[in-house]
């Protein structure tokens, strides 16, 4: 008789809680499957396309409806990702460091699996980019759904970069990249000085904040809460001071129309506000860690940290999937209508599971270049997960296999 689904998936979460090491911190991939998965679902909430006169164009219901601005910070967890990406990085050059890895070697290893999905969505598009000119696809509609379908690669960039520069950031103080935003700021927004140009240069400093957050908490300088209690008070009280009194917007990402964007590039409101964002996780790593000693919620975390930048990639087209196809039935509400009032919202909130299901489409198609394919050779079995790898060490259990968590 066939074992009922619920069991068997209660069954492998075990088997994956069983194999996992008892040192890993889980706190550190529950709070990245976390932010991955606010990215996503801020987006899906705050992007409309909305059709008009055979074309689509991007709007955002926080244009008309700004009280809606606490979704943006609930949603845009950025900070948290690169909180957590200081506090890997750091710690996996050092133990690299420790092993004679060369640093070349180390960076090969990093960046090989955050940019290996690329490839996937860029030929993709290209052909798809290709098909629609053919096809009479006005410019700005394209130009529209490429704007989207690429807008995740500048973060990819930022990322990458700063890993390549861990042995050289990883002792800065956080306070050298948020000075430096403070002082881009003041000359762009208080004495009206600065060129163009000059905001992008809070795009690497910006996200070194909280980078650099990460590092020194691998390097245990956030041991006790109170660190963390002075990150979440501080950075909130001056994110509030900055929006009442001195002119940023409310929203943590942008808005269409609006004068200053916090996002593009980051504003030193972001940087603040996700000085608060850090200060919070680092004070729900005990829960966090408590959570993740249920089988089933470490399964779905372990599944989300395997394909992270597949989801990440591909969530917009999955969006956009969604919205060309239901094309055909017309102009659908919550998909294809102007942002402007509760019956949006309230369609929106229900496409979200259409939204998932096609990205969990795109993350069958594709996650096999973020996890590699899986091998059918000796000593491996056929459909056997890459949640799990081999790994020997020179300690007690040295002499046979150690599986872990990737």
């Amino acid at each position: 008789m066939p074992e009922p689904t619920e069991t068997a998936l209660r069954r492998r979460a075990r088997h994956l809680d069983t194999l996992t090491p008892a040192s890993r911190d889980r706190a550190v991939d529950a709070l990245r499957a976390l932010a991955v998965l606010g990215v996503v679902l801020g987006h899906w909430l705050v992007t409309a396309l909305v059709a008009e006169d055979g074309t689509l164009r991007t709007a955002s219901p926080l244009q008309r409806l700004p009280w809606l601005a606490p979704v943006s910070w609930v949603c845009q967890t950025l900070a948290v990702f690169f909180l957590v990406g200081g506090h890997v990085a750091t710690r996996g050059h050092a133990s690299a460091a420790a092993r004679g890895v060369p640093y070349r070697a180390w960076l090969r290893g990093r960046l090989d699996r955050l940019l290996r999905p690329v490839g996937a969505l860029l030929a993709l598009w290209t052909v798809a980019a290709t098909a629609l000119l053919l096809t009479g696809t006005p410019l700005n509609t394209l130009h529209t759904l490429l704007k989207l379908a690429l807008s995740p690669l500048w973060f990819l960039l930022v990322f990458a970069a700063l890993t390549a520069a861990t042995p050289l950031v990883a002792r800065l103080n956080p306070l050298w990249p948020l000075a430096v935003v403070l002082h881009v700021d003041v000359l762009r927004f208080g004495l009206h000085t600065g060129p163009d140009w000059l905001g992008w240069v809070n795009l690497p400093a910006g996200w070194l904040v909280p980078y650099t957050l990460g590092a020194a908490w691998a390097r245990g300088e956030f041991r006790t809460r109170r660190a963390a209690r002075t990150l979440l008070c501080g950075g909130t009280a001056a994110t509030v001071a900055l929006v009442l009194w001195a002119g940023y917007p409310a929203s943590m990402v942008g808005v269409p129309g609006a004068a200053i964007s916090n996002l593009n590039p980051p504003t030193l409101a972001a940087v603040t506000f996700g000085l608060a964002q850090c200060g919070l996780a680092l004070l729900l790593r005990d829960r966090l860690r408590a959570a993740m000693r249920r089988p089933l919620a470490w399964a779905a975390v372990a599944l989300v940290n395997l394909s992270a930048m597949t989801i990440f990639l591909w969530h917009q087209t999955a969006l956009m999937a969604t919205t060309a196809a239901a094309l055909p039935a017309g102009r659908l509400p919550g998909l294809h209508t102007l942002p402007d009032g509760l019956g949006w919202v309230a369609a929106r909130l229900a496409w979200l599971p259409v939204f998932a299901l096609v990205l969990a489409v795109c993350w069958t198609a594709f996650r096999f270049r973020e996890q590699g394919p899986r091998r059918h050779g000796p000593g491996s079995r056929p459909g056997r997960s890459r949640v799990v790898r081999v790994h020997r060490g020179a300690g007690p259990e040295a002499g046979r296999g150690v599986r872990r968590v990737v």
